[in-house]
Parts: structure tokens; sequence; C-alpha cells
């Protein structure tokens, strides 16, 4: 590859004469003889190319970025190509880069355009949310009519993943919270005198609120997450496409069964998280404040009326339901990339727990008023 400089001091101009093949491989050579050709103060360039024999990419955007380096010295320069692949290419990269620079510089946002912004696409997802909330209880009443529609292995499946195997990381949580929960309260208990009554505050507090929400968190975490990621990863994969081109509806294989199994399963979970947190302040009730376990329970008995336990396991369904419903509808949200698959499942998480509290709180305030 070579550059032939050709002056012509008549008419103020510089030809360029290019030879051989312009590539990726020969751009830095034909720069450094450019650098070696003296600097005039030029009226026009011509830069010939009809001696290349070769004419890639990098060496058509050479051509244009040279082009443009003198012309922005208010020099007109003008390109010769005579075989027509040649002038294809440098026209696609001329395109292209025109392409790119053609763009508006962005002017800052006011505080009005911002808060506008904002409230609408929390307005666009919220109708999104009610419009999958609308289709899944469409779904279920459909779903529901006939026995055959119900997919019980399919919802045999979920109850094991998201329940069975959350058993173990629920009843240790929530024995831990118990413990830590007497323990706290036991300092408190003794400067008053009023060992006995870590059995009324554990009782109540378990019963009516910790053990729901803490098995929901957990729930949230664990399988909240699990249903966002495994859709969106579906999703991505083009399985739910391939599902309704055979006619299978994504709603009856994937979803339902997912929210039946966890509204199912949350008031087992409940329950094993009551036994295991009574049994953390049990614990500590007999080494720290000589509450023998015998007594205890008999106070228990006594002083904690079933509908404590009620309260918390009625709690149950509805947070399992917005748990899955969340979940899987952040899964259905996840675009054709990996990063909306991890943005997704945080959201999920965050939201679950979020609606989970809200929920607790209506409850709290229905129960409340009800004298419950």
């Amino acid at each position: 590859m070579y550059v032939k400089p050709f002056i012509d001091l008549q008419n103020n101009k510089l030809f360029l004469s290019f030879g051989g093949e312009l590539t990726l491989y020969t751009i830095a050579k034909i720069e450094k003889e450019l650098q070696q050709i003296k600097k005039y103060a030029f009226k026009e360039i011509i830069l010939d190319g009809t001696d290349i024999q070769y004419l890639d990419t990098a060496g058509a955007l050479f051509l244009y970025e040279l082009e443009k380096k003198f012309t922005t010295q208010q020099i007109d320069v003008s390109i010769v190509l005579s075989d027509e692949r040649q002038k294809s290419t440098l026209s696609l990269v001329v395109k292209n880069m025109s392409a790119s620079h053609d763009f508006k510089v962005k002017r800052e946002k006011s505080f009005l355009e911002k808060t506008g912004e904002l409230f609408y696409n929390y307005y666009i997802g919220l109708i999104s949310f009610l419009q999958f909330f609308g289709e899944l209880f469409a779904s279920n009443i459909s779903y529901l009519t006939s026995w055959k529609n119900i997919r019980f292995k399919e919802i045999a499946f979920e109850i094991n993943e998201s329940a069975v195997k959350a058993l173990g990381i629920i009843a240790l949580t929530s024995f831990l919270i118990g413990l830590v929960v007497a323990y706290q309260s036991a300092y408190q208990l003794k400067l008053y005198g009023a060992n006995i009554f870590i059995v009324d505050m554990l009782g109540l507090s378990i019963f009516r609120e910790l053990a729901p929400l803490i098995t929901a968190i957990v729930i949230a975490g664990r399988s909240g997450s699990a249903f966002a990621a495994q859709i969106g990863a579906m999703k991505i994969t083009q399985e739910l496409d391939a599902m309704k081109t055979m006619g299978f509806e994504p709603f009856a294989f994937l979803v339902l069964p997912r929210i039946i199994a966890l509204v199912i399963t949350m008031p087992i979970l409940i329950f094993v998280a009551d036994i295991m947190a009574i049994f953390g302040g049990m614990i500590v009730s007999h080494l720290d404040l000589n509450i023998a376990p015998s007594l205890f329970i008999d106070r228990f008995s006594e002083v904690i009326a079933a509908k404590h336990f009620y309260v918390g396991i009625v709690k149950g369904p509805f947070f399992a339901f917005l748990i899955a419903s969340i979940g899987i509808y952040r899964g259905l949200m996840v675009k054709n990339d990996t990063q909306s698959i991890g943005f997704n499942t945080t959201k999920s998480v965050v939201e679950s727990i979020f609606a989970v509290i809200v929920c607790d709180a209506v409850f709290s305030i229905a129960f409340t008023n009800l004298g419950i």
C-alpha cells in the first residue's frame, strides 16, 4: 500500500493518490506517510483511490475521517473511487457514521418534568399490574370450574419446591427470632419482677405478628425471587412463546400452580414458625428467668387464646398470594437481556416485602377495630 502526493500549485490543489490495499493492516503505514507530507494552505484536496485494489470498512472509515479532518480546516475535500464495491463500502460507512452523530443535545429536565415522568411511569406500571391481576382472576375462574383443569402434579411439585424445601430455613429463622425476642425482653422483665409475663408477650407477638411476617419475608426472598427468575429466564429463551404456539396457556401451566401451591402451604409454614419461635422463647425463659417448661406451657394455655393463633394463620394465604403474584408478574416483565432478570428479581423481593407489610398493617387495623 502506498500514497503519492501531487501538488497543483496553479490551482492550489493537493492530490493524494492511494494504491494497493487500504485495509485495517495498512492504515498505520499510510498515516506515517501522510505525516511526512509537507502541509500547505490548499484550497482543495482530492483523495484519489482509483488505484486501490481492495478497500475494507476500516479503510473506508480512514478515508471518511481524513475527509472530515480536512473539512474542519475549511478545505474542500473530494474522494474519488472507481470500483462500485468500494463506493458502496464507503457509502455504508458514511451513512452509519452520519447516523451516529445525528442526535440532539438533551437539555436538563426541570423538576416538574422529572416529577411528571416519575408519576407517569408509576401509572403505567399500575395499569400493567392491574391488567395482570385481571387476567389472573379470569384464568382462576376458568381454571377452577372443573377438576380436570387442575394440574395436581404441577401443584405438588411447586409445594415441594417453595414450601417443603423452605421448612428448614423457616424453622431456624423463627427459632432464632423467638430466642432473641425473649432474651431482649428478659432483662427488662427481671427489673420489675415480672418474669412470668414473658409468656404473654411471646405468645401475642409471635402468633399475631412475628411468625407470619418472618415467614412471609423469608418466602419472598426465597420463593418469590425464584418465581421471577424462572419465568424471566423462560421469557428470554422464548419458552413462553413456544408454549403459546403449541396451544398451551402459560397461566394454567406456570402461574396458577405456583400461586395455589404457595397459598396452600403458607399457613403450614406459619404454624411451624409459631412452634419454633415459642420453643426458642421457652429455652431463654428457662435459662435466664428460671421458668420451667411445664410452668411456661401452663401459663401459655391460660393467657393465650386460640384466636391469636388463627389471626396469624389467616394472614398466610393473603401474604402468599401477594408474594407469588408479584414474583410472577416481575418475571413476565423481564425484557430480552440478562440484566433485566436481575433487576426484576430484586424488584420482586422489595415489592413483595412492601406489599406484605402494607397488608399486615391493614389486617392489624381491621382486627383492632373488630376487637379480635
